[in-house]
């Protein structure tokens, strides 16, 4: 719509905004109904990886010295370890904060503009982020659980374990693909296709 527009208004005296915000008071309402329930379910499992990745975090496979250095300190496993535990815990703190911010905001309609998806995209990415980030550390902390001529054999498995997370972002890609269009363009996708106007 041309930026003169916005100051235009109609025989009832209304600006193009205040019918937009009108005629779609519904929509509004159904997707701020289909944002509290969806995440408050992701708020429920960034708690969950939260604990997880707090507890993680806070052991150190083998066990400290005397000095309280890590046994297995200089270990490439190792280092994979707390890198790992600390991203997740991290970026699962950010989801559980961004989760808060989503649903306590006023869910007005300029905020599905571009503030909302741009919440929900770095909310989701968060949670993504620290779901596989556990899972990278409670592999590498798993290494050192068994002796050397079954470690080989493992690999395979760590990386079958690996799918759940391949999975979870296929089926995310048209949400983020969705989200990135919505904070970018200047113009919506339309989601209604030409033949439905011609039928």
């Amino acid at each position: 719509m041309p930026k003169h527009f916005n100051i235009s208004i109609d025989k009832r005296g209304r600006t193009a905004w205040e019918i937009f915000e009108e005629t779609h008071r519904h929509l509004i309402k159904e997707s701020s109904d289909w944002l509290k329930e969806t995440f408050e379910s992701c708020f429920v499992v960034a708690t969950l990886v939260t604990g997880v990745s707090f507890a993680t975090a806070s052991s150190i496979p083998g066990g400290t010295d005397e000095e309280g250095r890590p046994h297995f300190e200089g270990n490439p496993a190792f280092d994979v370890f707390a890198v790992a535990s600390l991203v997740g815990l991290c970026s699962s703190v950010t989801g559980i904060i961004m989760f808060l911010i989503i649903l306590t905001s006023l869910k007005q309609s300029k905020d599905f503009l571009r503030i909302l998806p741009f919440k929900i995209l770095l909310a989701l990415t968060s949670l993504f982020v620290s779901i596989a980030a556990m899972l990278v550390s409670f592999c590498s902390g798993h290494y050192f659980l068994l002796s050397h001529r079954y470690k080989t054999a493992l690999y395979p498995i760590y990386a079958a374990a690996a799918f759940p997370i391949i999975f979870y972002a296929v089926a995310q890609f048209p949400l983020y693909f969705d989200l990135i269009i919505a904070i970018f363009s200047k113009v919506p996708r339309a989601t209604v296709t030409e033949t439905s106007y011609s039928s």
